[in-house]
């Protein structure tokens, strides 16, 4: 881990809808930092009418056009989980991506106490390479529009079959 050199981390938008982050100084290098990115764009997703839909995005190692000097990459909306326009199973196969995101909007969450209606969830997972040893790693988040987080988990050497949103980010990624 570097700690003299921070993960940024800056949302974008385009006609009210959530299309992404952008990611500067450098990736996120452990589950940690990733449930930390996961907490940043789950308070966000948790904005009204940013989100319409639960939704994936990847993360790529592409630069936007004119990038500023310590741009990376970015985690992008990649399209939603169901309707006409769902991800089809397979599609992060080749090449595997360093992480995938799934956020969910206040109206398709489910919040962990009562008193968190409103929140917004979502889970990262960081697929592993399970026949060499690299187990696949999650975090889930869970967080209110005062960017309160709720609730966050993180695990190494999960099953993503064992919980429906990595085994939803699993089938994207199996081809």
């Amino acid at each position: 881990m570097q700690a003299n050199n921070p993960v940024g981390v800056t949302p974008f938008q385009a006609k009210g809808s959530l299309c992404g982050f952008l990611i500067s100084g450098r990736w996120p290098d452990t589950t940690k930092e990733w449930a930390q990115l996961l907490a940043l764009a789950v308070r966000v997703a948790s904005l009204p009418g940013l989100l319409a839909t639960t939704t994936v995005f990847g993360a790529r190692e592409e630069l936007p056009d004119d990038p500023q000097p310590d741009t990376v990459g970015l985690v992008i909306a990649e399209g939603p989980v169901l309707g006409e326009q769902a991800i089809e199973p397979g599609r992060f196969a080749e090449p595997l991506p360093p992480a995938l995101m799934m956020l969910h909007p206040p109206s398709e969450t489910n919040p962990s106490l009562p008193e968190c209606a409103g929140a917004a969830s979502g889970c990262v997972l960081l697929p592993g390479l399970p026949h060499l040893g690299l187990a696949h790693r999650a975090a889930w988040v869970e967080a209110e529009l005062d960017g309160t987080v709720t609730s966050m988990v993180s695990r190494v050497g999960i099953d993503p079959i064992s919980d429906p949103d990595t085994a939803v980010l699993a089938m994207l990624l199996t081809a």
